[in-house]
């Protein structure tokens, strides 16, 4: 009978021969899902024989990551900012990259926003970090989506702020009243290039919404109807935070100049990639 060490290694080997990245990473978290263990108890159970039902449970996981499906989709949750987000293929996975966004924004903000709309939601993930470091702020969250609106939903239930965020289904701005207003619009808008989705890993391109991912003109159009659209919804002094793509600084910055933005601050990510844009009415 094998261990529990022993398994997580077979797996961690099984991981590298398909290419997955952090193999043993994810190894314990699908082996310790299956055990229904915290990957961190895992340690003080190395030793444990697994049973045969166990060792069932744990190959049917092992099966569908090798076939690339994303490891938050197999645990059915990921951690945001301090929430336990349900993860699933109506929306993208939300990323470290974004959970950056979101520590620049509450840094960034000089006094708390009053009002916050978070353009694309997906899973509900910038709005609800927003809504609790903003507590007395009045959030709404904007997709096209019917279905990652559901998620963000459910979301919202899940972390107990379903009564501080409003989700609205909008291409954009078209959805909301008329004349109003926000201190704060943030947004993790589609970025890649048509190129770029076909070039990105199996977990990506086959498992996460398409239409959550890609843009049109090189990645640049959404970002380009958003510019244009924040400038009149922002309150003056209000900021507009993107996360972009890494080749979009310089046409961003062209944009926000033309649109009449009173200033711009570009910010790399933690990998010294091009990745956010700050902007202020």
């Amino acid at each position: 009978m094998l261990t529990v060490l022993e398994v997580v290694k077979k797996t961690s080997e099984f991981f590298a021969s398909k290419g997955i990245e952090s193999p043993r990473l994810n190894a314990e978290l699908i082996v310790g899902h299956a055990l229904g263990l915290p990957r961190m108890s895992l340690y003080i159970e190395f030793e444990r024989p697994v049973g045969d039902a166990e060792l069932g449970a744990v190959r049917e996981l092992v099966r569908r990551r090798g076939r690339r499906e994303p490891v938050q989709h197999i645990l059915g949750f990921t951690e945001f900012c301090g929430l336990r987000l349900k993860t699933d293929r109506r929306a993208l996975i939300p990323r470290p990259e974004t959970e950056l966004l979101v520590e620049t924004i509450t840094a960034r903000c000089a006094a708390p926003p009053g009002s916050i709309l978070d353009l694309g939601t997906g899973c509900g993930a910038i709005a609800l970090a927003l809504a609790k470091a903003f507590p007395l702020a009045r959030v709404t969250a904007v997709d096209a989506s019917t279905e990652a609106l559901l998620l963000a939903a459910e979301n919202a239930e899940a972390t107990g702020l379903a009564g501080r965020v409003t989700f609205v289904e909008s291409d954009w701005f078209k959805g909301l009243p008329a004349g109003e207003r926000y201190d704060l619009i943030a947004s993790n808008p589609p970025y890649l290039s048509a190129d770029e989705t076909a070039a990105a890993a199996p977990e990506v391109r086959e498992h996460e919404p398409g239409r959550a991912l890609t843009a049109g003109d090189g990645g640049f159009s959404e970002i380009e109807k958003i510019v244009a659209g924040a400038l009149e919804a922002l309150v003056p002094g209000g900021m507009l935070a993107l996360e972009i793509g890494s080749g979009h600084r310089a046409r961003l910055a062209d944009a926000l100049g033309k649109a009449g933005y009173a200033r711009t601050e570009p910010l790399a990510d933690l990998a010294g990639r091009d990745r956010y844009c700050l902007a202020w009415r």
